[in-house]
């Protein structure tokens, strides 16, 4: 499938848990990817232990990438204490890594965190008793808050929201029920009522569901590529999501 004129197209895929020993394992896939979309967007857990020497190798598979990069980072990434590290090693390479930013590619607004957990709905983790309770709380707010910061930054009529961890139930289901509130958090979807987007990915939950819907409507899409090459074994291990291109303004005193 080649490239479009009409549309803009993403090749989207997380939790590609990079270790040391990955080094020629994802420049097919990367590949792939390059050839069939205008730009390769990562949902977190990136590498696995979150150090240098797995965010090398990764930064070099992506070599094989000649379109832009976008990513947020996932909880493996933080595992070694060092995303900093992960997050400079992956800028050198050319990737845009967002933590409650905002970019543009082709026209369309990508809004980036990575997100917490605490759960959903009414089984929601709440900010009450001991501290370190209320500082597990405090975190997924301030999770939410970057995540509606850089939505507030998009001006542009098509948007994408990028994240780790899931803002809904619905592509979670699949996982044990027990750990569901380890998987993501309504309040992550919050900002996207505030704030409409076209789609929303993430990974995290390897055995959740492809996909699903906010309150509002908006397609959440699960892309852990463990879930991918267990769900379509006869597809590469990316969704490809498609927009339609922004008509170019008319040149000036054209009739």
């Amino acid at each position: 499938m080649g490239k479009s004129a009409s549309t803009v197209r993403f090749a989207v895929v997380g939790d590609l848990h990079v270790t040391k020993d990955s080094a020629g394992s994802l420049r097919g896939l990367f590949a792939q990817a390059s050839a069939t979309a205008d730009a390769l967007l990562l949902c977190g857990d990136l590498t696995d232990y979150g150090t240098a020497e797995e965010a090398q190798v990764l930064a070099d598979e992506l070599g094989a990438v000649s379109v832009p990069i976008v990513a947020v980072l996932g909880n493996h990434d933080y595992e070694s204490g060092t995303p900093e590290t992960v997050t400079e090693l992956l800028t050198r390479a050319g990737v845009r890594v967002l933590d409650g930013e905002a970019c543009e590619i082709e026209g369309v607004g990508i809004a980036g965190a990575k997100g917490f957990a605490g759960g959903f709905g009414h089984g929601s983790l709440g900010a009450w008793g001991e501290p370190a309770i209320k500082q597990f709380v405090q975190e997924a707010l301030h999770e939410a808050m970057k995540l509606e910061s850089a939505l507030a930054k998009l001006r542009m009529a098509r948007r994408i929201a990028l994240l780790h961890y899931s803002p809904i139930t619905g592509t979670v289901q699949g996982e044990p029920v027990e750990i569901f509130p380890f998987l993501g958090s309504s309040r992550l979807e919050e900002p996207l009522l505030r704030y409409p987007v076209d789609a929303v990915f993430h990974g995290h939950a390897h055995r959740g569901t492809l996909e699903a819907k906010t309150i509002n409507g908006v397609p959440v899409f699960n892309v852990a590529k463990p879930l991918l090459l267990r769900s379509r074994p006869d597809q590469p291990p990316f969704r490809l999501f498609e927009l339609p291109r922004e008509a170019a303004p008319a040149p000036a005193g054209a009739a």
